[in-house]
């Protein structure tokens, strides 16, 4: 009769150890390294630096952003228009902006890609991993509801609905599609993220310093104004006196 009551203390000690190493944020259980609707993993890094990366779709076009607002792909290795940001804004969610054109990608209400001057809801995308490293990316705030029937057990009487996810995607055109056209196994949906490579750098490096001579030349700019218009005043009260 002792031995079920010392059984059941056992497994309550391990129950307790078990939560004990999943709280020293060990990955205990899988599942919880998945999305909501457990089709797929997802990043679970949240903030930081952003990583930069050049996303190459697998109709073998690189996603540019352009500082007129326009989003399109380019064949072009080294093009600075695709050199993007990607930071985390939550966890599996991340913002996307261009470095080169400063704005965001965004997806409006209609499912069409536009470059943001400044971040919103519609900037952010929830990122997923699927096979041989590609990565999806859908509108977070933007899907379509599809009413679905429960199954043969339940009322019939009762609805279930679903969300199909808005995807960015570049056609074989390098055109972007409407988001709710798009699917996830699409291959106009499906981004490498790339390693930036020797050539980017330097193009980094390059935009760096071409901005900080531009923040230099607009201090000292602005220096040289005050100086001026001290010299004025300071002329304009001399001058008083003889009046």
């Amino acid at each position: 009769m002792l031995m079920i009551p010392l059984l059941v203390l056992l497994s309550l000690l391990d129950l307790v150890s078990s939560r004990a190493r999943c709280a020293t944020g060990q990955a205990c259980d899988p599942r919880q390294r998945r999305d909501a609707g457990g089709r797929g993993g997802v990043y679970e890094h949240l903030g930081g630096a952003p990583r930069r990366r050049k996303l190459y779709c697998a109709t073998k076009y690189h996603l540019q952003i352009h500082p007129n607002g326009k989003i399109d792909g380019s064949l072009e290795e080294d093009n600075p228009l695709s050199i993007m940001e990607i930071t985390a804004v939550d966890v599996g969610v991340v913002a996307i902006k261009g470095l080169f054109s400063g704005r965001y990608l965004a997806m409006n209400d209609k499912g069409r890609l536009y470059a943001s001057e400044v971040f919103s809801k519609e900037c952010e995308f929830v990122e997923r991993i699927h096979e041989l490293g590609y990565n999806t990316y859908a509108s977070r705030h933007h899907s379509t509801e599809q009413p679905l029937l429960p199954g043969g057990g339940g009322s019939s009487k009762r609805r279930a609905s679903a969300k199909r996810q808005w995807y960015v995607s570049i056609n074989g055109k390098g055109r972007p599609r409407r988001g709710f056209k798009a699917r996830s196994t699409d291959k106009a949906s499906l981004f490498l993220p790339r390693v930036l490579g020797n050539k980017d750098y330097e193009m980094v490096r390059r935009l760096r310093d071409s901005q900080s001579t531009h923040h230099h030349m607009h201090q000292h700019g602005s220096r040289g104004e005050r100086r001026r218009r001290r010299h004025r005043a300071r002329k304009g009260r001399a001058r008083r006196p003889e009046d």
